[in-house]
């Protein structure tokens, strides 16, 4: 992962009201191999965690400068320093306007991973912990924590100036702590909403659903394929990137690599060619199939307990719910 520039500010706000204290480094992080340590720590934590959104840039205006910023640097008309000292101290004026986030370091990198470049921001804070040093003596240490990034966003650099039809260039943070302390993080970025990742995870596996019982698949084929489209789209959220449809119905079926592909467009679910991986999402579609003497049973993991409640002891299942043509058909065979 080469690192092209990296630097760190640090913004001292408390949450007592009293005015931010803005540090402004004049000197760029050298690219050692703690660097590239701190990278890939923070990249894999932000890839694991949950709770993203994804979108693109609002049009460049006093409220929303900062691609503006960010073309100047990268046309060469400005330093990567003195983007990121213009940018830190307009975030540092919505923190005090917001008067709702604490301050902390902000990370300015850009980076290379395979032939794609990104610009990560990330506002990180500090843990307190204990060392052990070479005497054996115990003492106090501070240390970054990576595992609870807040606030972050990363930009796709490539896919933004190479592609103006994507909404999906962005990815940010959305924070538990309230929907307002990301709001003024993501208008700092100035981005809007895009692609509801969530949403469009679910309509790829109601498509994936959907396609399976049209297939009318034998149980363990359907199983087999359903782990495919699961480790699939749980590698791509680890690495960061978005599920890519050709590809999936390519390791689907490998004899018919297009046939989920063009069932998809045949059917016209509105799906990108590229979607976001809910890591969430993924994690609860798990299927639970079954076929004897003329009975077959599908369901999706996430219903049990819900749509679909099971009887250990007596070996039964209550499904509720029913789709509307299977009862359409059950009522018809009582007249």
């Amino acid at each position: 992962m080469p690192i092209r520039h990296a630097i760190v500010h640090h913004i001292d706000k408390k949450p007592d009201g009293n005015p931010a204290v803005l540090r402004i480094s004049d000197k760029e992080l050298a690219e050692t191999e703690v660097m590239s340590n701190l990278m890939a720590d923070l990249n894999d934590s932000y890839n694991a965690r949950q709770g993203k959104g994804w979108g693109f840039f609002h049009g460049e205006s006093g409220a929303y400068p900062l691609s503006g910023w960010l073309k100047k640097y990268l046309d060469g008309e400005v330093e990567f320093m003195a983007f990121t000292h213009t940018s830190v101290e307009h975030l540092t004026k919505l923190m005090e306007e917001s008067n709702l986030s604490i301050g902390g370091h902000v990370l300015f990198t850009h980076y290379v991973q395979g032939m794609t470049d990104y610009l990560t921001i990330a506002l990180l804070q500090h843990s307190e912990g204990v060392s052990v040093g070479e005497g054996l003596d115990i003492s106090a240490t501070r240390h970054l924590d990576l595992s609870k990034i807040h606030l972050a966003a990363r930009i796709n650099l490539s896919e933004w100036r190479n592609n103006d039809k994507s909404k999906q260039y962005i990815s940010y943070t959305k924070t538990k702590n309230g929907k307002k302390v990301s709001d003024y993080f993501r208008d700092f970025i100035g981005c809007q909403e895009g692609v509801d990742g969530p949403g469009e995870t679910r309509t790829l596996l109601k498509a994936f659903t959907d396609f399976v019982e049209q297939e009318d698949l034998p149980e363990e084929s359907a199983r087999v394929k359903t782990s495919t489209l699961v480790n699939y789209a749980s590698a791509q959220s680890k690495l960061g990137e978005p599920i890519s449809l050709e590809q999936l119905s390519e390791l689907i079926d490998e004899d018919r690599p297009r046939a989920f592909y063009d069932h998809i467009r045949n059917k016209d679910y509105g799906l990108s060619p590229e979607i976001p991986a809910d890591k969430k999402t993924i994690n609860q579609f798990r299927r639970f199939t079954g076929r004897a003497e003329g009975l077959s049973i599908s369901f999706e993991a996430h219903l049990l307990g819900s749509k679909v409640e099971f009887d250990a002891e007596n070996g039964t299942l209550v499904i509720k719910d029913l789709p509307s043509q299977l009862k359409d058909q059950l009522k018809r065979q009582d007249v």
